[in-house]
Parts: C-alpha cells; sequence; structure tokens
C-alpha cells in the first residue's frame, strides 16, 4: 500500500541481507573451535591480550554509545538517531572493528589454522555487512550520512558511500 511505513520487522527481520548477521554469529562461534596451539610465546600472549582488550573496548564503546538503538540486524532501528560523536568519529563502524581487532588477538592467542581461515571469512562477511548497511542508513538519513560518510572511514578505511 502506498504511505504504509515499513514495520520493525519488514525492515530489519525480512531483510535479505540479514543472512550476514546468521554468518557472523556462526563465524564467531566457529572461533571456539577446541584444538591444541601451533606455536606459544609470552610474545604471542601479550599482543593477543593486548589487541583483545583493545577490540572489546573499541567495540564496548560502541555499543554504549548505540544504546537502545543496537541492533543485530543491517538496517538501523525505526527511529534510531545517527550518531557520528564519541568513538564513532574514528569510524562508522566501531563494533565491527573492535570485534576483529579482538578476534584477531583470540586467533593469536589460540594458533590454529583453521581460525584464521576463520576470521578471514569473518573479516570478509563483515565489510560486506558494513557496505549494506551504509546503504540503509543512506536511505533513512540522506544527505547527513553522506557528509559523516564522507569524513569518517566505514571501517579503517573508505569514505565516503562505495
Amino acid at each position: 500500500m502506498a504511505g504504509v511505513r515499513p514495520t520493525r520487522e519488514d525492515v530489519g527481520v525480512r531483510d535479505r541481507a540479514n543472512w550476514l548477521v546468521v554468518a557472523q554469529f556462526v563465524l564467531l562461534a566457529l572461533l571456539l573451535l577446541p584444538g591444541a596451539p601451533l606455536w606459544a610465546g609470552q610474545q604471542a600472549t601479550v599482543l593477543a591480550v593486548l589487541l583483545v582488550i583493545t577490540g572489546l573496548v573499541l567495540s564496548g564503546a560502541g555499543v554504549v554509545a548505540l544504546g537502545r538503538d543496537l541492533v543485530p540486524w543491517v538496517a538501523p532501528r525505526e527511529g534510531a538517531t545517527l550518531r557520528t560523536d564519541g568513538v564513532f568519529r574514528l569510524t562508522r563502524n566501531p563494533i565491527y572493528v573492535g570485534l576483529l581487532i579482538a578476534t584477531a588477538g583470540w586467533v593469536i592467542w589460540r594458533a590454529r589454522i583453521e581460525l584464521i581461515v576463520v576470521w578471514v571469512l569473518l573479516a570478509v562477511v563483515l565489510v560486506v555487512k558494513a557496505h549494506l548497511e551504509q546503504h540503509r542508513l543512506l536511505d533513512r538519513f540522506g544527505d547527513e550520512y553522506r557528509e559523516y560518510a564522507d569524513r569518517t572511514p566505514l571501517l579503517l578505511w573508505a569514505r565516503g558511500i562505495r
């Protein structure tokens, strides 16, 4: 029907791009695969701990900044406001960047080849998800988001909309 606004379920839950959310959580779970580390050492452990802490702090700051507007779906929550300050001045996706940093630390600490493969797949999923999300945010916030995207990297690179 013309003039009817989509519901949260229409925009979020039924969005075909949400398969990426499922893939993201499956890959995060796969990082818990058991196995003996292929290497070990104090330097690797220190680096791993620093990466995990840094990633968790960055992701946590993104979660706190979004508050009630945090959703797992690709589309933003109905009524959400665009966040452009705090940790969102560094990257448009601090939660994803933090997850990638923290899980890189985990992979270094666990030292398993298959976990490196899972981490690379997770990185691909999060990059694709970030690209899709930017278009949902552009649809929702228009020029305000475009201006924000022009000055802030999508993850750690790529300013602007692509």
